[in-house]
Parts: C-alpha cells; sequence; structure tokens
C-alpha cells in the first residue's frame, strides 16, 4: 500500500506536511481546553471569587478560541488530505489502467477481466478511503493519547493522586484486548470479500453479456441461482464484518461511561482526604476520555489499513507485473506486405501440448493466403501470432522480413489492418469507429472505406456517419458491426490485412462484394483470412488446410480438391460434386 506513495512530487508531499502540522494544531487545541477547565475550576474556589472574573472571562474567551482551532484545523486537515490523496489515487488509477492495456492475452487471463475491473474501481475505492483515514488520524491518535497521559501523569501527581491513573490503565486494557478480538475476527475476512467482489462481478457481466442466448434456453432460473450463491456469499462475509464491527461503538461507549464513573467513584472516595480533588475531576474525566478516544482511533487505524493493505497488495500485483511481450528496436522493416513462419509452434502456459506444430509458410506482398481447419485446428491462434497477440514456443514470425519480436509493438500494428471474429465496436459515432485507427482520415478515406467495406447502409441510418453506435454496437447487426469492423482495419491502408473469419455473418452476395472490392482497392495490400466457407477463400493465391494443430497441405483451391482428403471433406459438406466441378 505505501509503495503507492512513490507516485507523490514535491509538491504534494509539502501538502502532506501540512495536513500533519494542521492535525497536530487540532490535537494542541483540543489538549489544551481541559486546562483553561481546570483554571477555571481553580478560580471558583477561591474565597473571594469577584476578584478572578476578569480571569474567568478571559479563560473562557481563550477556550472559545481553541474551540475554533480545533473545528478550523480539522476541516483544513480533511480538505488537504482529500485532496492529496485524491490526486495520488488518481495517478494510480490511470498507472493501472496504462498497465493494464500493456497486457497480453497471457497476463489477462491471469488476472481475468473481472477481477482486473475490481482492482481499477472497487480496490482503488478502498484504498482512497483508508488512506484519507489514516492521513488525517494517523497523527492525531497516537498524540492525543500521549499528551492525554502526560497531562493525567502531571495532575495525579500533582494532587498526590496517582491511584487515580490505574482507571485509565484498565480502561486502555479493556479497549485493547475489546479490539484485538475484533481485528483478529475480521481482517481475514477482508481479502475474501474482495474475492467476492471479483466474483460477483464475473457472474453480472457474463449475465448481461449473455443475455440474449439465457432467454433463448430459458435459463434465467440457473442464472438467478449462480447469482443468488455470490450475492449469497458476498452478503454473508459482508454482514458478518458488519455485525463484528458493530460491537466497537457500544463497547467503547460503555468503557467510556464506565471510566467516568470510576473517576467520580474514586475523587469521591478520596475528597474527604484531599478536598482539592473536586477541582480535577472535570479535567481528569475530560482527558480520559481523550485517552479513550486516541485509542479507539488507534484501534480503528489497526483495524481498516490491514483493509487497504490488502487493496494496496491487488493493486500492486497488477502494477508489478512483468511484461511478457517486450518491445523491440528495430524501426524500419526490410520488405513490404510479407510475412514468414518459420517452423513455429506454440503451446499455451497452462497446456500440456502444442497448440501448433512446425507451420512454415511464406507469403508475398499483395498475396491472399487463407486457413481453414475443423474447429480447434489452430486456426485463430495461428494468426494471433502475426500482430504479436502472442508470442510463439517455437521458431519465427516474421513481417516484412524482420522478427516480429524485434519490432515496437505500435510500430508492428501500424502495418496490419485486423479485423476480429466478433465484430467489436465502441459507444460513439460511426465515423468514430471507423477512424478509431486513423483520427485524422479525411472525408474522401472514409467514404473509401465505407464503400469498399459494403457499410453503405451506414448512410440510411437516422444521422448517418455521426449516428450514435452503443456500448458493444448492440443497436446494429452482427453483419453490419463485421463491415464497420472491416473499414475500420482498411482505412488504415495497412500493408497486412488480417480477417478472422470476419465475413461469417454476411450473406454470400455481400461476402462476395466485399472481397471483389479488397482485390480492386487493395492489390498490394496482403491478405489472410480464416473461414469456415469455402467460397470465402476458394480463389485464394494459397490455402493452407489445418488439422490438430499441424499443416496437411497447402496450395491452391483445384490442387487441394485433388490432393487433399481433408479440404475435399470440407468442401463437399458444403457444395455439391458437380458445383465443385465447375
Amino acid at each position: 500500500m505505501f509503495k503507492l506513495f512513490k507516485y507523490l512530487n514535491w509538491k504534494e508531499w509539502l501538502l502532506i506536511i501540512l495536513t500533519l502540522c494542521f492535525v497536530a494544531g487540532q490535537v494542541w487545541c483540543n489538549i489544551s481546553l481541559p486546562q483553561c477547565t481546570l483554571k477555571i475550576s481553580e478560580y471558583l474556589q477561591m474565597p473571594d471569587i469577584s476578584l478572578y472574573w476578569t480571569d474567568i472571562v478571559w479563560k473562557c474567551i481563550e477556550m472559545l478560541l481553541y474551540a475554533c482551532g480545533v473545528i478550523l484545523c480539522a476541516i483544513v486537515a480533511s480538505y488537504l488530505a482529500s485532496f492529496v490523496i485524491t490526486n495520488l489515487l488518481t495517478k494510480v488509477r490511470g498507472e493501472v489502467f496504462f498497465k493494464v492495456n500493456q497486457f497480453s492475452h497471457e497476463e489477462m487471463n491471469k488476472f481475468s477481466i473481472p477481477s482486473l475491473i475490481t482492482r481499477c474501481t472497487n480496490d482503488i475505492t478502498q484504498l482512497q478511503q483508508v488512506l484519507v483515514t489514516l492521513l488525517t488520524m494517523g497523527l492525531q491518535a497516537p498524540l492525543t493519547a500521549i499528551l492525554a497521559i502526560i497531562n493525567i501523569i502531571d495532575i495525579s501527581t500533582g494532587h498526590s493522586s496517582l491511584q487515580l491513573s490505574l482507571v485509565n490503565v484498565v480502561s486502555v486494557v479493556a479497549i485493547c484486548i475489546l479490539v484485538s478480538v475484533i481485528i483478529f475476527t475480521v481482517v481475514p475476512k477482508f481479502k475474501k470479500i474482495q474475492k467476492a467482489t471479483d466474483d460477483l462481478n464475473r457472474v453480472t457481466r457474463e449475465n448481461l453479456t449473455g443475455l440474449k442466448v439465457i432467454r433463448a434456453n430459458s435459463a434465467e432460473q440457473s442464472q438467478e441461482n449462480k447469482f443468488d450463491n455470490v450475492t449469497k456469499r458476498f452478503a454473508k462475509l459482508d454482514l458478518f464484518v458488519s455485525r463484528v464491527l458493530a460491537i466497537i461503538e457500544p463497547g467503547l461507549s460503555i468503557i467510556m461511561n464506565v471510566t467516568s464513573l470510576a473517576i467520580v467513584w474514586m475523587i469521591g472516595l478520596l475528597a474527604g482526604e484531599n478536598p482539592a480533588l473536586l477541582t480535577i475531576m472535570s479535567t481528569f474525566t475530560q482527558y480520559s476520555i481523550f485517552i479513550i478516544m486516541g485509542f479507539t482511533s488507534l484501534s480503528v487505524l489497526f483495524m481498516f489499513v490491514p483493509r487497504g493493505m490488502v487493496s494496496g497488495r491487488r493493486i500492486n500485483e497488477v502494477l508489478n507485473t512483468e511484461i511478457i511481450l517486450k518491445d523491440g528496436t528495430v524501426a524500419l522493416p526490410k520488405e513490404r506486405g510479407t510475412i514468414e513462419f518459420r517452423n513455429v509452434s506454440f503451446q499455451y502456459n497452462d497446456a500440456d501440448a502444442h497448440v501448433l506444430n512446425n507451420i512454415s509458410f511464406k507469403v508475398k506482398q499483395g498475396q491472399t493466403i487463407a486457413f481453414i481447419g475443423s474447429t480447434g485446428s489452430g486456426k485463430s491462434t495461428l494468426i494471433n501470432l502475426i500482430p504479436r497477440f502472442y508470442d510463439c514456443s517455437e521458431g519465427q514470425v516474421l513481417v516484412n522480413g524482420v522478427n516480429v519480436k524485434d519490432y515496437p509493438q505500435h510500430l508492428l500494428h501500424d502495418m496490419i489492418g485486423y479485423v476480429p471474429q466478433k465484430g467489436m465496436l465502441f459507444s460513439g459515432s460511426v465515423r468514430d469507429n471507423i477512424c478509431y485507427g486513423k483520427e485524422n482520415a479525411t472525408d474522401e478515406e472514409v467514404a473509401n472505406a465505407i464503400e469498399v467495406s459494403g457499410s453503405n447502409f451506414v448512410y440510411n441510418l437516422p444521422d448517418g456517419i455521426n449516428y450514435h453506435i452503443s456500448q458493444g454496437g448492440k443497436n446494429v447487426s452482427g453483419g453490419q458491426k463485421q463491415r464497420l469492423s472491416i473499414a475500420r482495419a482498411i482505412i488504415k491502408d495497412p500493408d497486412i490485412l488480417i480477417f478472422d473469419d470476419s465475413f461469417s455473418a454476411l450473406d454470400y452476395k455481400t461476402d462476395k462484394l466485399v472481397r471483389k472490392n479488397l482485390n480492386r482497392s487493395y492489390k498490394k495490400t496482403t491478405k489472410v483470412i480464416v473461414a469456415q466457407r469455402i467460397g470465402t477463400i476458394m480463389n485464394a493465391d494459397i490455402i493452407v488446410v489445418l488439422d490438430q494443430g499441424k499443416v496437411v497441405d497447402m496450395g491452391k483451391h483445384k490442387d487441394l480438391l485433388k490432393n487433399c482428403q481433408v479440404y475435399k471433406e470440407i468442401a463437399l459438406s458444403q457444395f455439391s460434386q458437380e458445383e465443385l466441378s465447375k
């Protein structure tokens, strides 16, 4: 948790010091009030009180000034603490977001998306509350308790009644016992609560994103049961913590009242031998309350700092995660639009076997290479190695004649236009989504991308290209999302275009039209296509047939129909023999 303070600059450190000064001023004003009360009590005990009215009035004014000082210092200290910690956590939230954006799929899988959302939101909020409390109470509580103890000892010594101090010793011991029991009971639950928050986030996100599927399968009850189980577990932990913490206030109130009663009772017993003790009764009681409140505040800190440490630890886990995919230093490629796989094999970290085995091929500029195979044959994994979403376990992947590991990632991604299998749109206008990879695109470039991708439907939308797309593109169809995703990729005019089964939601006529437009307008652009439909890839320059992560055969459509049984079976499952013979 405290490692995050490295994000503070010298001005913010200065504000922290200033905050602590105001906290110290607040404590000093608070501690000075009982001294004024004691002095007034002594004046009131004088034989001729009329001689001391002026002194009493001035002491009352002094008390009023101290009370105003307490309020002023408390307000300024609270404001400064909130200002500094809010700025600190704003930086931390930005650092976490920036770090998460650098994560590869492997780091994402390590944490899970729901957990990362919780760490970016709930954990930072928890940490903010704890740090503000720590900054304002971290000095106030011990300083109040120490100064109150010093003053009580001084008063007790001055009136030869050290027995009164024993009352406070017993009170402090009682507080420590009460709070220790609560701390050891509650603190272990904090980590479980944050984990339950992750699970709650995961189930909620899963339910909302899969709402159509849930309704289509009448699985509402199943989802409700799943949500109820997570909610009940979270509620059980939260209720347990709340019930235990609820003991603090009445417990401390009892200790405080019993202490006050014990002080009055003991002073009553001792007053016969030492009548001057009646003068200090009010002051002694006030200092005793200060001691109890000081130790109470310390106890609260000891209780909630571990919660902040749990959240801080979870945030540091993200910030300290080593990025697996590190940038290279090559600034200029050797070629344009070429792709080469040299004996490439790939295995996921948590897998027992390779997903891809000894893959080799080379694509020249302007060629179209297509990959086909049964589900799970490794097609999507293979093309994800080109933009370096993963690093190959063995071999080399070369783009434009350079190993992808040697490129800075932003430079590599600038060379590639990537269209995912599931069209992903962001909240904003149609134009914003098309220009996502090229913010300074001209109107002509936008119009050309719309034309080539077959996205002319946007002109019929209520606001045309300014039509607002909802989050995730829920107000457009699957085919429209895919076409807009294609427009977003081609507006960059990249060296390489990758289509990960990106024509699956298009009808055959639109599929053919888009591919025709791409071949006409982007002749020098290399195209990589993953598809399940033979009609989408049959005109490709190279067709690679994959089966269980291995290349079964590669070549042109007609050659594969003659020589590759796997390809022929796929083709015959979609077309008749007569259609394939044409």
